[in-house]
């Protein structure tokens, strides 16, 4: 696993983080949860992509 993995997702969630914020203080709220829910989506398909990529080299070490 890469360092650059959890900089990616740290940057993500700051970015949401700070959008968040930016979008509850200007009244938005719905417009907030929408961002939180699209960084959390953009998140777990890295994750999934990631954990796939694991199997395949899980399956070519154990040759299945």
């Amino acid at each position: 696993m890469d360092i650059d993995l959890i900089f990616k997702i740290a940057a993500i969630g700051i970015i949401v983080a700070v959008l968040n914020q930016l979008l509850v203080r200007s009244g938005r709220e719905e417009q907030a949860l929408m961002t939180t829910l699209a960084g959390l989506v953009v998140v777990l398909m890295i994750l999934v992509r990631e954990i796939s990529s694991l199997f395949q080299l899980i399956k070519t070490l154990f040759q299945f």
